[in-house]
């Protein structure tokens, strides 16, 4: 089983090689503005060999970039281009289905690049000396750099882990540039029989995550605190907006930095709780695709100050942050993460199966079962729904040796067979079986 992940690492820089660095990174972005403007003359083209034929040698004279990294510019530009296009179609779909009304206009000009952050090919743009440093292509030639890190990243490097590319980014605050490294590794595969617990993992607002495993104990974490803080910066935000000078943009930009860095550290911090929690377990996680666009709701210019803040709220919902960074430890941590349907995992009752909306009155935190009256949380019960599910998982993992770590929603034969299973699922603490 192979795992990729990312090292964060420290350059030692001089001040001239501070200078260079800025010369290759500022290039790089006016290349990638350049050649955006290109794709967009060019009817909006996602076609890397079209973009290389007009744009290849002006990359190379006007902005002395090598020739690597011209290709990876042009190739860069086109992924860029073919993720908008995209976005256009779900958003196309979105709208016919009455998810949203709001256009997506992320072509109606072209894409513009403002990060000083550019990417490097292995053995072409950089490559590692024996004495443990790092050579890095520049404008004016290759330098060699001292570097800083996790030290188990580092022992990585030093035992020579197979490395993948890199990508050059600079921060503004501390003026200082940092390459950041995909790193493979090579783990045993995953077996059924090495994972003695499963856990389901329901993400939300309220609480950021309640966790359940085969045996109902539950874990959860209330995100009141944090909501609280995000409430913070809104209101700073709105404030320096209100202003519109040019200290108070600078002072947006910062701020914008900061909440990012402050939801992101958070996320890491859940994802390790819940890998420490649950060690050697198979995290069953909700496949929340697309699920903006189905609960963003309507504009509505008179709407109250509670109903904004709420919408506001759902918007910076980062479920996706927090599910790929457990995605991804979870195999270093001798776990597993597989995702299942999210359909009716608060609605449905473990007890006897009944589904329906009624059973959470006013879509709140309380669950009732209206056939059977059980009584429960509600995000507790789409834990428990999620954690059967993937029990699911690993039964058909055990008697068909093959693993589905995501659902095939393109199938919908096969998703209501599924759906239909799921139906049938019963969970009863006191009679289930040890896995």
């Amino acid at each position: 089983m192979r795992v990729t992940i990312s090292a964060k690492l420290k350059l030692r820089h001089s001040p001239e090689q501070k200078a260079m660095l800025d010369a290759v990174s500022l290039a790089y972005r006016d290349a990638l503005n350049f050649a955006s403007e290109k794709a967009f003359e060019m009817d909006k083209t996602s076609s890397a060999p079209k973009l290389h034929k007009e744009t290849y040698a002006v990359l190379r004279e006007r902005f002395g970039l090598g020739a690597q990294l011209a290709c990876t510019v042009e190739r860069q530009v086109a992924a860029n281009y073919k993720t908008q296009w995209t976005k256009l179609k779900q958003n196309i779909q979105a709208r016919e289905r009455g998810f949203t009304k709001r256009r997506y206009k992320g072509l109606d000009a072209a894409p513009r690049f403002v990060s000083r952050t550019l990417e490097y090919q292995y053995q072409r743009d950089y490559s590692w000396k024996k004495d443990g440093r790092v050579s890095i292509s520049t404008l004016a030639g290759r330098i060699v750099l001292e570097f800083d890190g996790y030290t188990k990243h580092l022992e990585y490097i030093a035992q020579g882990c197979e490395t993948g590319a890199a990508k050059l980014s600079y921060q503004k605050s501390k003026k200082q540039y940092f390459l950041i490294v995909a790193l493979n590794l090579d783990l045993p595969d995953p077996r059924p029989t090495d994972h003695k617990n499963v856990v389901g993992v329901d993400v939300g607002q309220r609480y950021h995550f309640v966790a359940t495993d085969k045996d109902g104990q539950s874990l959860f974490e209330k995100g009141a605190a944090v909501r609280q803080r995000k409430d913070q910066f809104a209101r700073t935000r709105k404030s320096l907006q209100r202003k519109g000078t040019r200290s108070a943009t600078r002072r947006l930009v910062a701020i914008s930095s900061r909440e990012r860095r402050f939801v992101a550290d958070r996320n890491h911090l859940l994802s390790k709780m819940l890998l420490t929690r649950f060690p050697g377990s198979i995290f069953g996680l909700e496949d929340l695709t697309n699920i903006h666009d189905r609960t963003e709701g309507r504009r509505n210019p008179k709407a109250s100050k509670k109903a904004k803040r709420a919408k506001r709220r759902r918007s910076q919902w980062s479920f996706a942050e927090l599910q790929s960074s457990l995605a991804y430890k979870a195999p270093l941590h001798g776990s597993l993460a597989v995702r299942v349907e999210a359909h009716y995992t608060s609605q449905a009752c473990y007890k006897c199966g009944h589904t329906s909306k009624g059973n959470r009155p006013g879509a709140g935190l309380e669950f009732v079962c209206k056939v059977c009256g059980h009584r429960g949380h509600a995000d507790r019960v789409a834990s428990v729904n999620i954690g059967l599910r993937t029990m699911l998982v690993r039964q058909d993992w055990m008697s068909t040796g093959a693993l589905s770590v995501r659902p095939d929603v393109s199938d919908v034969e096969v998703k209501a067979a599924r759906l239909s299973r799921y139906a049938e699922l019963r969970w009863n603490p006191d009679t289930s079986l040890a896995l």
